[in-house]
């Protein structure tokens, strides 16, 4: 596998872990619905655009059928389930709760003949999974009538981005990256503006503050349409498998953001927690390696 699949999965994982603080703040002045729909304004036409231009693939009509539900899962649901539960829970539970993806896509996976899951990958993934919540400190987990709500709609996220993740890996054979990417996010994006468009029409862009607009303008470039993009062409050129696995690096990011820009020291658990982590993903590296 080369070593730019590697590279670029470790970059997605360091700009999601920073979107997880933007976010937070942002949400503070922005409402999350019209979040949502500025994501799927300012992405769904810059890339369809770009695939045309780099791709110019038109998609079958039975692939249409696919494109559709993985704008569902990938785009829609996702980023509907993601804003609102960050909303309603804090950031530290959302961090805790990620490390589930790894866990849904290795179970989708199989479930739906997508891959085979060996012992050595299943291991990895177990490590994985229990560095990121070791690194992010379960303790820490808050469960009461204010955060409830938020913490299942995050646990869907969770749930509707493994389905994403793992069912483009067959349509990928037949529908380019890029094209794959655009599609689907035409497809939610469409969905999100049912929901959230009459917000968005409603709201006054012009009121928030200059620092609010500097995440707005991160979230919207980064996280919303490069990254996606990214995790397709990454899909296509590894495994779900792996690439949900990488995202037990977002709470190690997170900590390690937190140590240069906050001062906040590294403890004992953070640090197994890392090793954890590179252990785990050595191992599911290794296990497609010999496969």
């Amino acid at each position: 596998m080369r070593r730019s699949v590697h590279a670029v999965l470790v970059f997605v994982q360091a700009s999601f872990a920073a979107f997880h603080v933007f976010g937070k703040h942002i949400l503070h002045e922005v409402d999350p619905m019209v979040l949502a729909a500025l994501r799927v304004s300012f992405a769904a036409p810059i890339l369809f655009a770009a695939a045309w231009f780099v791709e110019r693939h038109r998609p079958a009509w039975r692939d249409l059928l696919h494109l559709s539900y993985l704008g569902l899962f990938g785009v829609c649901l996702n980023q509907l389930l993601f804003i609102h539960g960050l909303e309603r829970t804090t950031a530290t539970n959302a961090a805790i709760l990620m490390p589930a993806i790894p866990a849904f896509s290795a179970a989708l996976a199989i479930l739906f003949r997508v891959e085979r899951l060996s012992w050595l990958r299943g291991l990895g993934i177990v490590s994985a999974t229990l560095g990121a919540i070791v690194l992010v400190d379960p303790t820490q987990f808050e469960l009461d009538s204010d955060t409830a709500v938020g913490n299942l709609l995050v646990l869907l996220n969770c749930l509707s981005y493994a389905l994403f993740v793992v069912l483009q890996r067959p349509v990928l054979e037949r529908v380019p990256p890029l094209t794959l990417t655009a599609w689907a996010y035409v497809f939610g994006g469409l969905g999100v503006l049912v929901v959230a468009g009459p917000t968005l029409v409603a709201t006054d862009l012009t009121s928030y503050a200059p620092l609010s607009y500097a995440g707005i303008a991160y979230i919207l470039i980064v996280p919303t349409t490069l990254n996606y993009a990214l995790v397709t062409w990454a899909i296509r050129r590894s495994s779900p498998t792996l690439v949900s696995t990488y995202i037990t690096m977002q709470p190690m990011f997170a900590a390690t953001f937190a140590r240069i820009f906050l001062g906040e020291a590294l403890g004992l658990h953070q640090l197994a927690g890392f090793v954890l982590i590179v252990v785990g993903l050595l191992l599911v590296v290794r296990s497609r390696q010999s496969s």
